[in-house]
This record gives structure tokens, C-alpha cells and sequence, in this order.
């Protein structure tokens, strides 16, 4: 990529989704549950997110089993087998472990051997840089089929004594298989990062920085901190400016795109970016945020697996990946399905 992060693709090699797959946890936590948890009524959630419940993951799932049971789905949608793969990318914030990686984990888990296996930590963003380095792979004829799959267990990493992010956070994995097609596919990416804002959103202890210890336990430091209206200011500039940037090269406007997948991370970020774009929420927009609340790397891919489930996206069809996560990091991209 150029100086500004963004390639526009050459036609030589068609790269494009050909298998999708996402896992959801039976447990579902409403609204009303979390009236009992903290000082918070159903109302008040439903108006400033758009969520009305989410799923957590049990106390023995990891993101390595969300991430596998997504996995398989997508290997069957795309009619391959495990051994069919070249490369293997986790997008997760909350993995099983430091290391080694949950790609790895998945990996011996798929019986798979020798391929290459990592994570990616880019939060939100994870899924579209997931598919971005995949695409690459892929174009530069290093690998044929490239998995990504964006898993969070956000349950293990929240304050459910903080009403102000325990309200917003749920679990899943969403998965894509990515080859090459013979027409459509991956037509631009835009990526882009700004270490400056981080402290807006993150989880402050674990790391080297600050090792678990007796204090940060009673700290909670372990839990993800955010610093929410500054995080929304951000949030709906980067987007609409992510859209504009991956967009812009193929000379599309609001109009020719069918479809946006946005990061499900708030509805009235994600209507504010609707309204700088352009574009009708009501016919454009896919929003399945009111099911499952933000599942960070796991989100966009989860809705991009339902649009597709439910026929709201078609063969032929554009459509704009959107999304945006701590670092900060932002993504977008425009595939023709």
C-alpha cells in the first residue's frame, strides 16, 4: 500500500469471498437481565445503542471453540476441506491465551498441519484487516484459499459493574473463506490507524506495560476501559471517512453501493454515518446489533454471514464493509458479491 494506506486493485486476479460461517452462543442476556446487574432500565439502553440483548459465551467456551464451530460453517459454505487451506488468520482481542495464538489453537483443532496460523489484534477493525492481508496472499498467488475468522469472548474482558460498557459488549465468531472467483470480488481496501488516540479505548493491565498483579485485579484494569463520547466524536468521522476513502477510487457514490456492512457498534454512530454518506439506514444499512451487541472483531463478520443468509445481499450486488475499534484502527471495504 501507498503512502495513504489505501490500494486500489488491479483486475489481473479476481480475489472474493466464497465461504462465510458464524457461531453464536445459546446463552442470551437481555436488557432486563442486566436491569438486575447494574443500575440501568431496558429503555435507556435500547435508545442510546440500539441493543436489546446480546449472547455470552459459557464459563467453559473459549474464542478458540467460537472460532472453530465458525470456521467449519465457513469450510461447508465454501465446499472445502480444512486440508484445502493455505493460510489461517484469527482477528481477536480476547484470545485464549497470550500465545500461543488461537490461529494456532484452531489450527491443530481443524487438523490441519504446517500452514501457516496468527492473530491480528485490531479490535473492531480486525475482520476487514483480516481480509485485507488475506486478499494479499492470495493476489500475489502465495496462497489459494486464505481462512479469516473474527472471534471474541468480550464477556471475559467486561466490568459488569460498569453500566457504561457492560451494556454494549457481546460474544461470537464469524468466519470467510477467501479465493479466487471469476468475477466480482474484493475491488478496493482502505486501512488506516491513529496510535495517538488510543487511551480512548483499551484494556490497561496484562501486558508488559503492567503485568497481573494483586493491585490491578482490585483494580479492575483487566476489564476494557473507554472514554465513550470522545470514542462516538471519532467514530462517526472515521467511518464516513473510511467509506469515502475506499469508495472513491472506483467513482461510487451512496447510490451504487447496495449494501453496507458497518460494525455493529452503536445505532446512533452507525446512523450518523448513514446521514454523512448519504444513504437510507432503512434500505442500505444492515444492522443486527439489536441481537448481539458489539462482538468486536467478531461483528462485521456475523452480519456479513447474515445479510448474505438472508438474502439481502445478492450476485452482482456491491457492498461496503465498514468499521472502525481501538488503536485507534478503521477499515473499508468494497467487494462486488
Amino acid at each position: 500500500m501507498h503512502e495513504e494506506n489505501r490500494q486500489d486493485m488491479n483486475q489481473e486476479k479476481k480475489v472474493g469471498i466464497i465461504g462465510l460461517g458464524k457461531y453464536l452462543p445459546d446463552n442470551v442476556m437481555t436488557n432486563k437481565d442486566l436491569e438486575n446487574m447494574v443500575d440501568t432500565t431496558d429503555e435507556w439502553i435500547t435508545q442510546r445503542t440500539g441493543i436489546k440483548e446480546r449472547r455470552i459465551a459459557g464459563t467453559d467456551e473459549a474464542t478458540s471453540d467460537m472460532a472453530l464451530a465458525a470456521a467449519e460453517s465457513a469450510l461447508k459454505n465454501a465446499k472445502l476441506k480444512a486440508t484445502d487451506l493455505d493460510l489461517i488468520i484469527i482477528a481477536t482481542i480476547t484470545p485464549d491465551m497470550f500465545f500461543p495464538s488461537t490461529a494456532c489453537i484452531v489450527q491443530q483443532r481443524l487438523g490441519v498441519e504446517k500452514i501457516p496460523a496468527f492473530d491480528i489484534n485490531v479490535a473492531c477493525s480486525g475482520f476487514i484487516y483480516g481480509i485485507a492481508i488475506a486478499y494479499q496472499f492470495i493476489k500475489t498467488g502465495s496462497c489459494k484459499h486464505v481462512l479469516v475468522v473474527g472471534a471474541e469472548k468480550m464477556s471475559s474482558v467486561t466490568d459488569w459493574t460498569d453500566r457504561s460498557t457492560c451494556v454494549l459488549m457481546g460474544d461470537g465468531a464469524g468466519a470467510a473463506v477467501l479465493g479466487e472467483v471469476k468475477e466480482g470480488g474484493i475491488l478496493s481496501v482502505y486501512l488506516g490507524a491513529d496510535g495517538s488516540k488510543g487511551d480512548l479505548l483499551k484494556m490497561p493491565a496484562g501486558g508488559s506495560r503492567m503485568p497481573a498483579s494483586i493491585k490491578s485485579v482490585e483494580g479492575k484494569l483487566h476489564y476494557l476501559k473507554m472514554e465513550g463520547n470522545e470514542l462516538f466524536r471519532h467514530a462517526v468521522r472515521i467511518m464516513a471517512d473510511a467509506a469515502l476513502k475506499a469508495t472513491e477510487p472506483l467513482g461510487l457514490k451512496g447510490d451504487d453501493i447496495d449494501l453496507v456492512i458497518p460494525h455493529q457498534a452503536n445505532i446512533r454512530i452507525l446512523n450518523a454515518v448513514a446521514k454523512r454518506m448519504g444513504i437510507d439506514p432503512e434500505k442500505k444499512l444492515y444492522l443486527n446489533i439489536k441481537k448481539y451487541g458489539n462482538m468486536s472483531a467478531a461483528s462485521s463478520a456475523v452480519a456479513l454471514a447474515e445479510a448474505v443468509e438472508e438474502g439481502r445481499i445478492k450476485k452482482g450486488n456491491v457492498i461496503l464493509l465498514d468499521a472502525f475499534g481501538a488503536g485507534l484502527t478503521w477499515g473499508a471495504i468494497v467487494i462486488k458479491w
